[in-house]
């Protein structure tokens, strides 16, 4: 479990160190490779944050109408590439949650998104000591709900625990606050939520491919990250600064990129970019 870090004051700007260079595509491994504990997602390595294997593939196949663009020519094309996926009601999203987020290290467990905690797959439902399903985006920001679309998108769908959900409710994300019960490390004040380091990137990531992902054309709201806090029912979610810093400072690891692998292999049959090209985060925004 990571330790607990205790601050009173808020902060609202972000010292990260920015990568040496370029993440480039990233490799997938089997899930026996990770190297996940059971209390906290894997250490991103050198190795793993610099692979060039399996993924890059997809340059050549998936990606490929976005290869070489930037901006609105990039954010447009991913958006035609991803949109192309195969939804999930709400109560398949249950047991998809037992496969992206399985505990490399017992496959009877699921590693809980904000706490890092290894929990029994069995213990899903909304009691004290279970584990639900997190709208990183929040379901409120755009009035989505838990309706087939980006209400069972399962690319921002995590198991958490319960009663840290709640303490996230539908607050922006941003840095600082004070320290969450059981919460692995994250914070939290009354306008915001700070995960765990471990899984800053993570969060950005999936708030970012759902910016992508759900543009307003298919009837829904037109999902677009912001500089704020407080952004209450409004499509918008904050903050795009600290997002874009998180990003770099949390490269993708295993457990991410193998995630995305089982998304695209079993359940939905789309990636999230981001993961496999996090530079492409600052070549859009």
């Amino acid at each position: 479990m990571l330790a607990i870090r205790m601050r009173t004051r808020r902060r609202k700007t972000v010292a990260f160190t920015t990568t040496a260079a370029a993440l480039t595509v990233l490799a997938v491994p089997a899930l026996t490779a990770s190297p996940a504990t059971a209390t906290t997602e894997p250490p991103v390595t050198a190795a793993t944050a610099t692979a060039t294997a399996a993924n890059s593939d997809y340059d050549s196949t998936y990606y490929k109408n976005a290869i070489g663009k930037t901006g609105t020519a990039l954010k447009s094309s991913l958006h035609t590439i991803i949109s192309s996926q195969t939804k999930l009601s709400y109560s398949a999203v249950w047991d998809a949650l037992k496969a992206t987020d399985q505990d490399p290290n017992n496959s009877n467990n699921v590693i809980l998104l904000y706490s890092g905690v290894s929990r029994s797959k069995s213990l899903n439902g909304g009691n004290t000591g279970n584990w639900n399903r997190e709208h990183v985006w929040a379901k409120s920001h755009g009035d989505f709900g838990t309706s087939t679309g980006p209400g069972t998108d399962i690319h921002h769908l995590r198991p958490t625990d319960v009663q840290v959900n709640s303490v996230r409710g539908n607050k922006d994300f941003d840095n600082g606050g004070s320290a969450v019960a059981n919460g692995g490390g994250s914070l939290t004040d009354s306008d915001s939520f700070e995960p765990r380091n471990a899984v800053k990137g993570d969060v950005a990531r999936m708030i970012l491919y759902m910016a992508v992902r759900y543009e307003g054309g298919d009837g829904w709201a037109d999902l677009e990250p912001n500089n704020n806090v407080n952004n209450g029912s409004n499509p918008y979610m904050g903050r795009l600064s600290v997002l874009k810093a998180w990003n770099e400072q949390d490269p993708p690891d295993a457990f991410e990129q193998r995630r995305n692998q089982v998304i695209h292999d079993s359940y939905q049959h789309n990636r999230n970019p981001f993961i496999d090209h996090p530079e492409w985060v600052e070549a859009i925004w």
